[in-house]
């Protein structure tokens, strides 16, 4: 039997996915308070004018929510998809949150005898209109087999790290990486322009060997093309590196890379930046340096 879904949060990353779902013949349901529930009813979902009533109507809640609070307010709270889930429904929250959060809704959902899964994502806007982002998973094995199709139809790797939180821990790794190396890109281009020499020819010639990245081919030509249309917010990275920070803490683990990465995201966000595409790192270091790359 096809599984009916409850998709809550149809923002940047949720509406696509929520499409994804209903596109593959999902029975899906969403919350009519959300501004592009309009556009999913139309398509052929339907409408819940709370989570708790999103939740009666559906075998399976996903969540895609901006932080820790709102998920936990969103499942947890009055009204909230743990009161309208019944026995053997499962929550799977997409949002990148902290891993202790993620651990508690799972002991809250198996102490209703259902289940819960923390599926952070990885592939920004791109991935998930393309349905090719990289989805960490905790949770338990059955309740991951379970929820694999659904899964599939948003992301193209798709990876169980380990119980409930592992996912969580999984992404903040990932945030540590992507953040330290947009600031390594940034620096970079920086360097080489402020010294007259051409950020896209060195760039280039950076694609072809060892500094090769992902970060380097997308987000570098961002920062040369001065396109910072969000794909992924600084403020929202922020909040990312303030989870991988917390985590840190908790473990006694020292990140002074990633509190450096953290302090300056800060420094754009109190400038204004904050609703721009991460990428947009580099306009801080350009004023630093009193200097601006040259759109090309």
């Amino acid at each position: 039997m096809t599984e009916r879904i409850g998709f809550i949060g149809l923002g940047i990353m949720g509406k696509p996915m929520s499409l994804h779902l209903l596109h593959a013949g999902y029975p899906l349901t969403v919350l009519t308070s959300n501004k592009a529930a309009g556009e999913l009813i139309a398509a052929g979902a339907r409408g819940a004018d709370s989570p708790r009533h999103v939740a009666e109507q559906s075998d399976v809640v996903i969540t895609m929510l901006p932080d820790s609070p709102d998920v936990e307010q969103v499942v947890l709270g009055k009204d909230g998809v743990l009161e309208g889930l019944r026995a053997g429904g499962l929550v799977i929250d997409m949002s990148t949150i902290s891993p202790a959060v993620a651990r508690k809704i799972a002991h809250a959902a198996r102490a209703r005898g259902a289940d819960a899964l923390d599926a952070p994502v990885s592939g920004g806007e791109v991935g998930a209109k393309n349905a090719t982002l990289t989805i960490m998973v905790g949770g338990s094995p059955a309740a991951f087999e379970r929820a694999r199709p659904i899964l599939e139809k948003m992301g193209k790797s798709i990876t169980l790290i380990g119980e409930a939180g592992a996912g969580q821990i999984a992404k903040a790794a990932n945030q540590i990486i992507v953040g330290v190396t947009i600031a390594a890109v940034s620096e970079a281009l920086l360097l080489a322009a402020k010294a007259g020499v051409d950020p896209a020819r060195v760039r280039e010639a950076l694609l072809g060997g060892f500094a090769a990245s992902r970060i380097l081919e997308v987000h570098g030509k961002r920062m040369l093309g001065r396109t910072f249309a969000p794909g992924f917010k600084i403020k929202l990275h922020r909040k990312d590196m303030n989870i991988v920070l917390n985590t840190a803490r908790e473990l006694g683990v020292v990140l002074p890379m990633s509190a450096n990465v953290a302090e300056l995201m800060n420094g754009l966000i109190a400038s204004g930046a904050g609703e721009l595409d991460h990428s947009a790192f580099i306009t801080l270091l350009e004023k630093l340096a009193n200097f601006e790359i040259a759109a090309g």
